[in-house]
């Protein structure tokens, strides 16, 4: 996928995904090695927008699977399109010796309809094979994946194994609702992502809202600290926070005050819980204190704040 670390550190550039040199090389090493990449950590703290970035870098698509609670093995591998069995019946009356010869045609890829694990397999050029959420899924489900994950294959007991035509690149992403089996831990690279520093936030808010400047971007980062670090049961994301920035420039303001706060509740609040902590008298002002305080000691630190 990538000629090199520097190749893949450029094209990563470009994508507008900001990421430090060790990730980039652990990027690298996992595509040239093919292993999957297994990035566990908070919610909203970039693990998707990776796999996105990766594929927009590599020039090449993702194929997505996003886990939930009951996801079946026709969600992710495919299921035959009886509809299309049926038409197939109807137009060939009379064309089969046999009731066997009908079944071996009802049975064949033709008929078929793959989910994101079969596509990804089926590939002409490598693909990036996103699994979202993994932790959300049974050890069961956890287990389909092994065999894909160890020898980039399915096997389908209607019509055989699937091998892979290319390997994608593999990202498994988890919220860490549950522990992950140890399976999945050992055919893959496992990173911890955290939600990235006030001054890497600056940069990636700089990125998505150039025309403001260097006093707004600190504020929006220090505001993002403040808010996940108070006691919220969902924290704003570093999507959420590039969508608040982006609320206020449209808003015409580059400095978001008290007066603000109900008209941008919706991009900070994603719970009843957490909104009426933000309509306490003092909740929303003294978070905004706090991001003040973060955003003077990031420019102390001439951007470096931790």
């Amino acid at each position: 996928m990538f000629d090199s670390i520097t190749d893949l550190a450029s094209r990563l550039t470009g994508t507008g995904y900001f990421i430090d040199p060790v990730m980039t090389q652990v990027i690298f090493l996992a595509a040239k090695l093919q292993k999957p990449l297994l990035l566990e950590g908070p919610a909203g703290s970039g693990k998707t927008q990776l796999a996105i970035a990766v594929a927009a870098a590599a020039r090449t698509h993702v194929e997505r699977l996003q886990c939930f609670r009951g996801v079946t093995e026709d969600k992710a591998i495919g299921r035959f399109d009886e509809g299309l069995q049926r038409l197939y019946m109807e137009f060939s009356k009379g064309q089969h010796e046999d009731w066997q010869s009908v079944q071996m045609n009802l049975r064949g890829r033709d008929f078929f309809r793959p989910g994101p694990l079969m596509r990804a397999l089926e590939c002409e050029r490598p693909c990036v094979l996103l699994v979202d959420e993994i932790d959300k899924v049974d050890e069961g489900f956890e287990a389909l994946l092994l065999e894909i994950l160890s020898a980039w294959q399915l096997s389908i007991p209607e019509f055989g194994t699937v091998t892979a035509k290319t390997i994608p690149f593999v990202v498994l992403t988890s919220n860490e609702e549950r522990r992950l089996g140890d399976p999945i831990r050992r055919r893959s690279l496992y990173v911890r992502v955290e939600h990235p520093t006030p001054a890497r936030e600056s940069e990636i808010i700089a990125s998505r809202t150039p025309e403001a400047d260097e006093t707004f971007h600190r504020e929006m980062a220090g505001i993002a600290l403040s808010f996940r670090n108070y006691s919220l049961e969902k924290p704003p994301s570093v999507s959420e926070m590039i969508d608040f920035a982006n609320a206020l420039q449209l808003l015409g303001t580059d400095h978001v005050t008290e007066e603000h706060r109900d008209v941008l509740l919706p991009f900070l609040a994603k719970t009843e819980k957490d909104r009426r902590h933000l309509l306490l008298r003092e909740g929303f002002k003294s978070l905004l204190d706090d991001g003040a305080r973060f955003a003077q000691t990031l420019a102390l630190r001439g951007g470096s704040a931790s």
